[in-house]
């Protein structure tokens, strides 16, 4: 039977990206090593890093006076990173979810912190709109994509001053004006590459200014000054991130996959709305996630919930529940799911449907 990966992270990745990666254990660009013992300083893997960071400017197009990074301690670490380098005295935070809540108290402990609108009140389930950003923050932060709530931001804002954006589970899915943002950053986990390593995008006009001592591992500028090469990298994360971006370019690039994800966004988000069994949980369209689509059980079938849950395990249907602090259901549709399985889960609900009707 096959399966159908919709495991909100670690998540699917290409075929190609798991393969190619899977030789490279094995023998590395013809070496006779493993990439996993290879030396990070060998032209080899220099090549390999090289090679990524270039490609990932070329498909987000990322104009002169930016710098990719890859480093460890995933994107939870940049919740501290972001203030050590940027906060002088006060930032700003969008609360939309339980990722942002965690950078936004990380931040705290460099100075003040505003908060400039939150949904916590309705368990995340919309995007706040019509805020205020305080003129005088140091930077202003959002979180563009909740996994666990299944909402995203899908502009690229356009304010006065520096806009930093965690982009763990939504970058490649959609063209992005990479000028409007000072810094993004994000756990590679989602749509890039194993677990292991963070990507960041930093303008590097934005960096030294800090009076504060930063210790060298937390400053961005020794990233920058060594190439993401100031410590020994995660060789193998990286090796497929740059399969993964192979990939991409291959598909057609960043609009070439973009269709493809609203196209199959749009096919389950229509029997959500329409199977009476099931209803979403973001009720504003404009705020519905293209990465991660949450939904519970309608009123009246609400114990129905777990014999779904077993009944699409069974059919092949992988990683189909929800955050354990919400419930229902969530499906990851990441970029490397094909929309064979967005139809086969439809089919699932269409077909569970007609046993209880």
């Amino acid at each position: 039977m096959k399966k159908h990966n919709f495991y909100a992270g670690p998540s699917i990745l290409p075929q190609y990206t798991i393969k190619n990666t899977a030789d490279a254990i094995l023998n590395f660009e013809g070496t006779g090593l493993s990439l996993m013992e290879v030396s990070h300083r060998s032209k080899e893997f220099v090549a390999v890093m090289d090679e990524a960071q270039q490609l990932f400017k070329d498909l987000l197009k990322i104009p002169e006076g930016y710098e990719v990074l890859f480093l460890g301690g995933g994107a939870s670490t940049q919740f501290a990173m972001i203030p050590y380098n940027l906060m002088k005295s006060k930032s700003a935070y969008l609360n939309t979810g339980a990722w942002a809540k965690k950078a936004l108290k990380e931040a705290k402990g460099f100075g003040e912190v505003v908060e400039v609108a939150s949904s916590a009140e309705a368990i995340f389930n919309y995007i706040p709109k019509d805020y205020k950003i305080p003129a005088d923050a140091d930077y202003f932060h959002i979180t563009t994509n909740n996994t666990i709530y299944g909402t995203e931001i899908h502009h690229d804002m356009d304010i006065d001053i520096p806009l930093i954006a965690d982009m763990s589970s939504d970058i490649f899915s959609r063209p992005i004006d990479i000028s409007k943002y000072a810094l993004i950053y994000g756990g590679a986990q989602k749509n890039l590459a194993p677990s292991g390593i963070a990507f960041i995008i930093v303008r590097k006009d934005i960096l030294g200014k800090m009076d504060r001592h930063i210790p060298t591992m937390l400053d961005y500028q020794t990233h920058i000054d060594k190439g993401s090469m100031f410590n020994t990298p995660p060789v193998v994360p990286i090796f497929a991130a740059l399969q993964t971006l192979k990939w991409l370019r291959d598909q057609g690039g960043i609009d070439a996959i973009y269709k493809m994800n609203v196209d199959k966004a749009a096919y389950l988000y229509n029997e959500i709305d329409t199977n009476p069994m099931f209803k979403g949980t973001v009720v504003d369209k404009e705020d519905r996630s293209l990465m991660n689509i949450c939904w519970v059980m309608a009123e009246g079938y609400e114990e129905y919930e777990k014999e779904f849950l077993d009944f699409a395990t069974n059919k092949g249907m992988v990683g189909i529940k929800g955050h354990r602090s919400v419930g229902g259901f969530r499906a990851s549709t990441y970029n490397a799911l094909p929309k064979e399985s967005i139809e086969a889960l439809v089919a699932c609900m269409q077909e569970f449907k007609s046993l209880k009707s």
